[in-house]
């Protein structure tokens, strides 16, 4: 008989019943989509982030004290101590594993050059010498599980352009910089002989393309890490190492330094891909080797997605606000018209709980009818945004869908809980007679 008398009076007044409902869909169509973006917009901003560039240093924990400004580190390039290349691979090897993009050691050596289509020495760029970077291009490391993670400059510099290609892992090639190629007329099919200061020890190499980086680097040579190793006599060892993380904005917690939290903390903290604790985690997995954020990126990273998310939500909220007022209006509208019939139902023995509790089931029919709307509608909404912002849809998901449904009865509850209140107080003898 309840659910009679509700379906019964849900028929009805399907003109106000509609505009309600209408109100209520909105507000969940603009609630299913910041949501569903929302969820899908940290990875994605993280993996656009990444073009900015690495966001971890790791440098030998022997060396000399650091100099850094604004992110930068000033130390010399070739002082203090040196790192295990060896070593790298466990890095993929943290409990963050999967949210390390790309890493790259490198290795500075001061060299001279000769240039066999100039025939002449090349014009020093730095220092009276030129800069020869060895790293890498496309390294393939191994994994523990047998596989492969292919890394190297390419994902930690993505901003690197080359005209022509990367050299090859294990050969000897490389690139020159722009300013240093427009210099001294090197072009792609060159040879370049450098010397690390000693001429009796050369080697040639065969340009492979010139590199536009906006930075130091276009005056410099960049080879594979072999070949600055062997230069450098520092066979298998490496200067400094990029790394690239995808990671969570820190908060309060995420600052705290871990040597002080309790082991509940310290989980807590580590189970969370906050920058500091993947630096954390890598410091741990490299004996020797002290990890440092990058904090002008990072940051910056962690602002832009805060207020990319406090945007949806300021949106979000007042779409629900709206929506809350309309459901009050209408419900409020509604009481007054079934005034009469209230009063008969309290005069044929209904009491305030029944009658209250029947006409707020009537509310929650119409949030689950108006929220389930509101989902399907938010979902092509929320494809259209992410597909024009952030390049890729997000997919839709069972737990934004009951999450839509409840705040659906909860807007509808909220909105109509002053009329549904009034009514439950309606005494039905001067209604019925007319007053």
């Amino acid at each position: 008989m309840f659910l009679r008398l509700i379906a019964d009076s849900f028929g009805r007044r399907a003109q106000r019943k509609l505009l309600t409902g209408a109100a209520l869909a909105l507000g969940m169509t603009v609630a299913t989509a910041a949501l569903s973006v929302s969820l899908d917009v940290g990875d994605r901003l993280g993996r656009e982030f990444r073009s900015l560039g690495a966001n971890l240093v790791v440098t030998p924990q022997a060396d000399s004290l650091p100099l850094e400004i604004a992110g930068i580190d000033y130390r010399p390039a070739n002082a203090g101590a040196y790192l295990p290349e060896a070593d790298v691979h466990k890095i993929k090897t943290i409990f963050w594993h999967n949210n390390i993009m790309g890493f790259a050691p490198v290795l500075e050596v001061p060299v001279e050059a000769w240039s066999q289509a100039s025939k002449t020495w090349l014009t020093p760029a730095v220092a009276g010498q030129a800069m020869l970077i060895g790293t890498w291009a496309e390294h393939s490391v191994p994994l523990a599980d047998g596989g492969q993670f292919v890394t190297g400059v390419e994902k930690t510099n993505p901003w690197w352009h080359v005209d022509g290609k990367w050299f090859a892992e294990n050969s000897e090639e490389c690139v020159v910089g722009a300013l240093f190629a427009q210099k001294n007329g090197i072009k792609p099919g060159d040879e370049l002989h450098v010397s690390a200061g000693n001429h009796a020890y050369w080697k040639t190499l065969k340009v492979m393309g010139v590199l536009s980086s906006g930075g130091s680097e276009d005056e410099a040579v960049i080879a594979p890490l072999e070949i600055s190793q062997e230069l450098a006599q520092k066979q298998g060892q490496y200067r400094q190492m990029y790394v690239s993380a995808l990671t969570k904005p820190e908060d309060n917690f995420g600052r705290r330094n871990p040597e002080g939290m309790t082991p509940a903390e310290l989980e807590r903290w580590s189970c969370t891909p906050y920058v500091s604790s993947i630096a954390y985690q890598i410091k741990q997995v490299l004996p020797g080797a002290d990890v440092r954020v990058i904090r002008r990126i990072a940051e910056g990273e962690g602002a832009i997605l805060v207020r990319v998310r406090l945007l949806f939500w300021l949106v979000t909220a007042a779409t629900l606000l709206a929506a809350a007022l309309a459901i009050g209006a209408s419900s409020a509208a509604s009481v007054i018209e079934r005034r009469t019939e209230i009063a008969l139902m309290k005069a044929l023995g209904a009491g305030s709980g029944t009658v209250g509790f029947l006409l707020a089931a009537e509310q929650l029919l119409l949030a689950v009818v108006g929220g389930g709307l509101g989902y399907a509608l938010g979902i092509l909404l929320a494809r259209v945004v992410g597909e024009r912002i952030f390049g890729a849809a997000p997919h839709p998901s069972l737990l934004v869908f009951a999450s839509i449904l409840g705040l659906a009865a909860i807007i509808t509850l909220l909105g109509s809980a002053i009329p549904l209140r009034r009514a439950a107080r309606y005494e039905p003898a001067p209604i019925l007679r007319g007053e």
